[in-house]
């Protein structure tokens, strides 16, 4: 039965399918994105959960009017609105799903009410980009300061660039020119904000309030979130599980569904 349309639903677009009497499962897109990111992935898990999507503002087909410059100006804007979602929908003992920025979300959410998530599934999770003193991030302050003046200076041949060097299959340009169009879809001035957000954020702190079961899925020869950060994310996590996955680069949701699906399933069961 589909949600009934309130101003929190319409606001990010919120879609409900699967079993109704299912342990609730959502799933949260990255940057450049939109719940369509999961079409392979969220159907896999309709017989025995409920599924919900959702689009963070102004990605797919979320409620652009809603955008506010200074509500989304750092992760727990958006981490506010999972926080409501979940509440209008009154989901309890829910299983998170979050790919690259939408991880970070997911655990400032949890870590501010962890009392309606039951289990964190974190899919190439960064809680900071940039390398700092002994920490690995991935990116020197330079490399990100160049390519968010490139987004800024001309957007959609940055993301002709960029959508295939994070997709990371060289072999599979049909992925990289999916996720190209992803990124053309959203406004350039949203995309920038939400750019400086996601690589300027630090949410290394945030790890330790995490009290939710975990599971770190980890791509292999990601260029945004390599190895040692997800190595990090599952050393500060109490408790929580790393899985080293066959799928390369930064969106295995959309390179490799069927293992992420199945990690997913072997971590829940």
């Amino acid at each position: 039965m589909p949600a009934e349309r309130t101003d929190v639903l319409r606001r990010n677009n919120v879609t409900v399918s699967g079993n109704p009497a299912g342990r609730p499962m959502v799933f949260a897109h990255g940057f450049g994105c939109s719940q369509e990111v999961w079409r392979m992935v969220a159907p896999q898990f309709a017989e025995d959960y409920r599924v919900i999507l959702f689009d963070h503002v102004g990605a797919g087909g979320s409620d652009v009017s809603a955008y506010d410059t200074g509500k989304y100006d750092s992760i727990d804007g958006y981490a506010s609105d999972v926080l409501e979602i979940l509440a209008e929908l009154d989901l309890q003992d829910v299983v998170y799903v979050g790919h690259s920025v939408s991880s970070m979300i997911g655990v400032v959410a949890a870590s501010r009410d962890s009392s309606r998530f039951g289990a964190l599934v974190l899919v190439g999770p960064s809680p900071r980009y940039i390398n700092e003193g002994e920490y690995v991030g991935g990116f020197d302050r330079a490399d990100i300061t160049a390519l968010l003046d490139n987004l800024d200076l001309n957007y959609l041949g940055w993301s002709s660039q960029m959508a295939p060097a994070i997709m990371g299959n060289p072999d599979r340009p049909e992925l990289g020119d999916e996720l190209t169009t992803s990124f053309c879809r959203i406004d350039p001035m949203i995309a920038s904000q939400f750019a400086r957000v996601t690589f300027l954020s630090d949410n290394r702190a945030d790890l330790a309030a995490v009290v939710t079961p975990t599971l770190v899925l980890q791509c292999t020869d990601d260029l945004i979130a390599p190895t040692p950060v997800g190595e990090y994310v599952h050393e500060h996590i109490a408790g929580s599980t790393l899985v080293r996955l066959e799928a390369t680069g930064h969106v295995p949701n959309l390179s490799s569904p069927d293992e992420v699906a199945r990690e997913i399933r072997s971590f829940l069961a």
